[in-house]
């Protein structure tokens, strides 16, 4: 299997560029903007909820569709649905309507801008595409390190809210950069258009061959409970600050801001040195690490130290997740990469589910959500070792 004879890579870092912009600003202002509307902390955890579990359905519905018809097409239903609700969130003033939008955007899954059903979409047809596992390893450390660089617009979008609501309101300044998000949805999904496809084996299994199933099953039970943990902490973690610390909208900005440029480095670094490193040995401790300075964070007393450790988080996130998603395709078989890194995607978010419980542990202890999810995500980083550990590289 060889990548396509005009290889359109180039297109899918453009539209992973916009589209974390677009997601970055999107998902941080999630928690703020509901909470400035006067929706509670309690009800914005059950809306993440919803969203995730829409995710869910949308991630293994796609995730089938892609190994018939495409990668390229699950990818461009999948931001076709986003960019769907988030010119519902920027149009209507309507509480209701906006809870919509943010549900069918997704935008309960965290600081990331690669979520919802466009995750296992990107790792299918990167996986598809080139099949060297070390070419994988580079080509998810390029998409890595482009949405963190690029992220870094995204948080300055949300700074962008406090001046705006000096001209024109709170609400209507939050409305406003959704729809300035929007348009950067439109040239993702313009950018995902020129993209090009190698032929894909028939697919030959209703859902998947036994020895991928067999493989990815072990992926899906450490994966469940690392997204119980980041279910709790992650989503409402802008809000987090807010209840904590007492922080506004800018220096919330310049926390996220300084951790994608970081993510970026931890990215770039990856990709240097991946040769020299164990793929599985790096996914595993980087997420064992992330869930400890989760709950290094809930002790902190002040926010730049609470900050800080949130930015070295950073820095293992983007140093683990080229390996880890490169670990995860590659005891699948070909024919089953858009089944399996769905079935991969549909149990983290349902996991995430648990982002329904965040609201009500931060009703009851501020602390307590980044303390309980870093626990969960912390048995993750060591599930995913022990039951990956017996595994040959390939």
């Amino acid at each position: 299997m060889k990548p396509p004879a005009r290889d359109t890579f180039i297109f899918l870092l453009c539209s992973r560029a916009f589209r974390s912009i677009a997601l970055i600003y999107m998902t941080l202002a999630f928690s703020l903007y509901l909470s400035a509307l006067g929706v509670g902390v309690v009800e914005i955890g059950i809306i993440a909820g919803a969203s995730v579990l829409f995710m869910a359905l949308m991630t293994l519905f796609l995730g089938m569709i892609g190994d018939r018809h495409g990668y390229k097409s699950e990818l461009i239903i999948s931001e076709a649905v986003t960019l769907a609700g988030a010119m519902i969130v920027a149009s209507s003033a309507n509480i209701t309507f906006i809870e919509i939008g943010m549900i069918l955007a997704g935008l309960s899954s965290g600081a990331g801008g690669l979520r919802g059903a466009f995750s296992p979409g990107v790792n299918a047809f990167v996986a598809g595409s080139y099949p060297d596992h070390s070419d994988r390893v580079k080509k998810f450390s390029l998409l890595t390190s482009i949405a963190s660089i690029s992220a870094i617009f995204g948080s300055v979008m949300l700074g962008s809210v406090s001046m705006l609501t000096k001209y024109i309101g709170l609400a209507s300044a939050y409305r406003a950069v959704f729809l300035l998000s929007s348009f950067m949805l439109i040239i993702s999904l313009a950018s995902l258009l020129m993209l090009k496809e190698h032929k894909r084996p028939q697919k030959t299994t209703r859902m998947m061959k036994p020895s991928s199933f067999a493989y990815v099953s072990k992926i899906i039970v450490s994966n469940s409970i690392g997204g119980v943990g980041m279910g709790i902490a992650v989503p409402l973690l802008p809000l987090w600050f807010v209840m904590m610390y007492h922080a506004n909208t800018l220096q919330i900005s310049i926390i996220f801001s300084i951790s994608y440029i970081i993510t970026a480095l931890g990215a770039y670094v990856s990709s240097r040195i991946y040769a020299r490193i164990n793929a599985l040995n790096t996914a595993s401790a980087t997420r064992a690490f992330n869930g400890l300075l989760l709950i290094a964070m809930a002790f902190s007393p002040l926010l730049a130290l609470s900050g800080l450790l949130y930015v070295l988080r950073s820095f293992s996130v983007g140093m683990g997740s080229p390996s880890r998603s490169a670990v995860n395709v590659r005891g699948v078989h070909e024919e089953d990469y858009g089944t399996a890194t769905s079935l991969q995607g549909v149990s983290t978010r349902i996991s995430q589910l648990s982002s329904g419980a965040s609201g009500y542990l931060m009703d009851y202890s501020v602390p307590l959500p980044l303390f309980v999810g870093g626990i969960f995500q912390f048995a993750s980083g060591i599930a995913y070792k022990l039951l990956l550990g017996q595994e040959k590289d390939r």
